[in-house]
C-alpha cells in the first residue's frame, strides 16, 4: 500500500528528528533523511522547500511532543499538582536520547544561524519554544518564577541525559529519589 503525501511528510519530520538530533543542522544532508524515509531527495523537496524548512518543522514536532508528554501528565491539575506530575512525566522524555538531542541541536543551530545573518531559523524555534514556555507557565499557576525553575531543571537534566553520565553518577545526587522530583 503506497503513502500518501502527507504520510511520507510525517516520515520525513520523523527521520529529520532522528538525524538532526545525531548530527545537527550542518552535518545532517537531506540525502539521509531521505535515505531514512526512503524517498529520493526530488521527492523530499516536493514535501518541503529545503532543508531549513525540514529542521524548522523538526524542532516545532519536538517542542509539541513535550507538551503533548506534559499536557497529557497534568491534564485537569494546576500548581504544584502540575508541576510534580510534569516533573514524573519527565522521566518518560529523558529515555528518549535523541529527543534530548533534538532539543539542544535546536539551540546549536537557532546560534549558529543567527550568527551566519540568517534570523529565520531562530525566530521559528523560539515561537515553537515559547510557545511550550506559555502553555507550562500556565499549567503551573502562570507564575514566571515558576516555570523558570521547571525549565532550569529541566535543561539541566537534559545537559545531563546528553553528556551521558550514568543513573549511579554522583551528579544525580540532586535528584534521588527521581530525576524529576525537584522540577
Amino acid at each position: 500500500m503506497r503513502m500518501s503525501a502527507e504520510e511520507r511528510r510525517e516520515s520525513v519530520i520523523r527521520a529529520a528528528m532522528t538525524e538532526f538530533a545525531r548530527g545537527g543542522y550542518h552535518g545532517t544532508s537531506t540525502e539521509t533523511i531521505a535515505r531514512r524515509v526512503g524517498v529520493s531527495q526530488p521527492y523530499l523537496f516536493r514535501l518541503f522547500p529545503g532543508k531549513q524548512a525540514i529542521f524548522i518543522e523538526a524542532c516545532r514536532r519536538c517542542t509539541e511532543e513535550v507538551w503533548q508528554v506534559f499536557d497529557r501528565a497534568s491534564e485537569g491539575l494546576t500548581g504544584e499538582d502540575a508541576r510534580r506530575a510534569m516533573g514524573m512525566a519527565y522521566v518518560e522524555l529523558i529515555q528518549d536520547r535523541d529527543r534530548i538531542l533534538m532539543q539542544m541541536q535546536m539551540q546549536v543551530a537557532v546560534a549558529n544561524a543567527e550568527a551566519g545573518g540568517d534570523r529565520e531559523v531562530g525566530e521559528a524555534v523560539r515561537a515553537a519554544w515559547f510557545e511550550l514556555w506559555e502553555r507550562v507557565r500556565i499549567r503551573l499557576g502562570g507564575e514566571h518564577e515558576t516555570a523558570t525553575e521547571f525549565f532550569g531543571y529541566g535543561m539541566l537534566i537534559n545537559s545531563l541525559v546528553a553528556m551521558g553520565f550514568p543513573e549511579e553518577h554522583p551528579v544525580w545526587a540532586g535528584f534521588e529519589d527521581e530525576k524529576t522530583q525537584q522540577l
